[in-house]
């Protein structure tokens, strides 16, 4: 074997030397012998490109790391979703780079648009909404509990540390709700209450100058005194959303509102409380959650988080 790759070694170079003699002599052999010298060079840098940025230690991880997602995307049967921190209707364009943001945050509009990708996905079996949040915006919450109550396929709540005010709001339409023991429940309540800088502003000799056109225009600002007309302009609307949050809460966990507003305090439970009281379904962590997944879907849950 060694002797004839040997043998053919000797006649590739004994044909390239006389391709070398007729380029010396003819513009044509001088055309055709720089012609597969350039296609020679072509193909050792496409080798060596091939070698470095595409096997190599200069691959691009980030489309290999993509390629791994969809390779595990596609086995994924059941869609989680997080709720952390404060809910809210959306995260401004400005917080990517803004050092102030708080950026433990959830927008509803994000999560209402994971749920409609997993309703229209076929390979989804159920949805998982993992939260731990102490609330947020009441638009928000509501946002949320409407998509998880229109969902077409089922929703599994899942309730970690906390679960409470607008984010228990937004999970209280689930199919089902898991909680620890140890979790913070409810605070079914509204509140506007707010720090005033009055007295402060005195004392650093600030006055507040009112320039502006409608009674209750400036109302609410931290700068000036509230009066009695505008706090009872803002209990009016609180009173309102609470109304609305007790209703909802009677209606998703179809618990009698009169009992809903018998604890509808503002007071979080922890976990026992919560399903004694009808807030929650299940006391477990993630291994009841998976185990009722199975039950419900028929196989072993694979689950994707967004």
């Amino acid at each position: 074997m060694q002797i004839k790759m040997k043998n053919n070694l000797q006649k590739i170079n004994e044909l390239w030397i006389r391709c070398e003699k007729w380029a010396k002599v003819s513009i044509s052999g001088y055309l055709v012998v720089g012609t597969i010298k350039v296609a020679l060079c072509a193909v050792v840098f496409l080798l060596i490109f091939y070698g470095f940025f595409i096997v190599g230690p200069f691959r691009d991880k980030t489309n290999l790391s993509q390629e791994s997602s969809d390779a595990i995307n596609d086995t994924c049967t059941v869609t989680g979703i997080n709720l952390h921190g404060t809910i809210t209707t959306y995260i401004p364009e400005h917080a990517e780079n803004d050092s102030y943001f708080d950026y433990d945050v959830t927008a509803s509009e994000e999560v209402v648009w994971a749920i409609k990708n997993a309703n229209e996905d076929e390979k989804i079996k159920a949805i998982l909404v993992e939260v731990d949040s102490a609330g947020g915006y009441p638009v928000a919450g509501e946002e949320i509990a409407n998509a998880i109550k229109n969902s077409g396929k089922p929703i599994v709540g899942f309730i970690r540390q906390t679960g409470s005010s607008a984010a228990y709001w937004a999970l209280s339409s689930a199919d089902k709700i898991f909680a620890s023991r140890n979790s913070d429940v409810g605070s079914i309540g509204v509140t506007q209450s707010y720090l005033s800088n009055v007295e402060k502003n005195k004392k650093d000799g600030y006055l507040y100058e009112q320039l502006s056109a409608g009674t209750y225009k400036d109302s609410g600002s931290i700068n000036k005194p509230l009066t009695a007309e505008e706090k009872t302009l803002f209990l009016r609307d609180i009173n309102i959303v609470y109304e609305n949050f007790v209703k909802d809460v009677s209606q998703n966990r179809k618990i009698p509102i009169e009992k809903v507003r018998s604890f509808a305090d503002g007071s979080t439970v922890l976990g026992e409380k919560a399903k004694e009281l009808g807030l929650v379904d299940e006391i477990g962590g993630m291994n009841e959650v998976e185990r009722y997944l199975e039950e419900t879907t028929g196989e072993k849950p694979e689950i994707c988080w967004q």
